[in-house]
């Protein structure tokens, strides 16, 4: 393997076989693993920024007036109704270029995909908001406290706790809708993947070696998300018998 002009290697086409196969494979393992490194730098930005937006959207939901609902209502409409696929189009090659914004393949990826995992977690935020006591809030207000005070210190905290089984299926979700990212250039799993294959024609295991990838970085988020649920629980609370 050697290395092209632009810094990406050059794979060469092996013959059909288990002796060449395992040449190829690897070959391209340090490069396919370092497209997993970057998938995971997009899912978990992308989290993070789903989590910035899905909180103050929830909460505009259960709490905000007329206006705010209405606002929130047609910010998760709109990102839930239109495929990602449509969306990473229309911001990287539409939007973001209209406004003369020169962003990275993956900055724009992380931001399309965060801002469509901030309508999704809005629900989850929205459905833990709501499974809580509707009596603390109005014991926060008789004791002094603030609308706003009250929503930040006592039904923030226990919604995220609340949230977490949720967060695990939206993180599984996320990082499966990443891999559309290749079709920006975002040098992830995916288009890593697809760079190899096509210069080697070795299809079939090196994809099968990227949806092993893919099932790696799913469990692993997943049973780190379901460590932090049995971390935070408290006992008894929310139980039933």
């Amino acid at each position: 393997m050697e290395r092209e002009g632009r810094g990406l290697p050059v794979f060469y086409v092996h013959e059909a076989g288990m002796e060449e196969l395992g040449i190829v494979l690897w070959e391209a393992t340090p490069f396919i693993l370092e497209g997993a490194w970057i998938t995971t730098v997009a899912v978990v930005g992308a989290m993070v920024l789903g989590l910035c937006i899905g909180i103050p959207l929830a909460i505009a939901q259960v709490y905000g007036g007329r206006l705010l609902r209405r606002i929130a209502s047609l910010y998760v409409w709109f990102f839930r109704g239109i495929p990602i696929l449509v969306l990473l189009f229309l911001f990287y090659f539409g939007l973001f270029s209209w406004i003369g914004l020169n962003l990275s393949a993956l900055t724009a990826t992380v931001l399309v995909l965060g801002m469509t995992s901030g309508a999704y977690q809005s629900q989850i935020f929205r459905g833990s908001i709501l499974a809580l006591p509707q009596g603390q809030l109005r014991a926060a207000l008789a004791l002094g406290m603030s609308e706003a005070m009250a929503i930040r210190t006592i039904i923030v905290p226990q919604a995220l706790r609340l949230s977490i089984p949720g967060w695990s299926n939206e993180y599984s979700i996320l990082l499966k809708d990443s891999a559309l990212a290749f079709v920006l250039g975002t040098s992830e799993i995916m288009a890593r993947t697809h760079f190899v294959a096509t210069r080697t024609y070795q299809h079939l295991p090196l994809y099968i070696f990227a949806a092993i990838l893919y099932f790696v970085l799913t469990w692993i988020g997943v049973a780190g998300l379901r460590l932090l649920e049995h971390k935070v629980r408290i006992k008894g609370y929310g139980e039933t018998a």
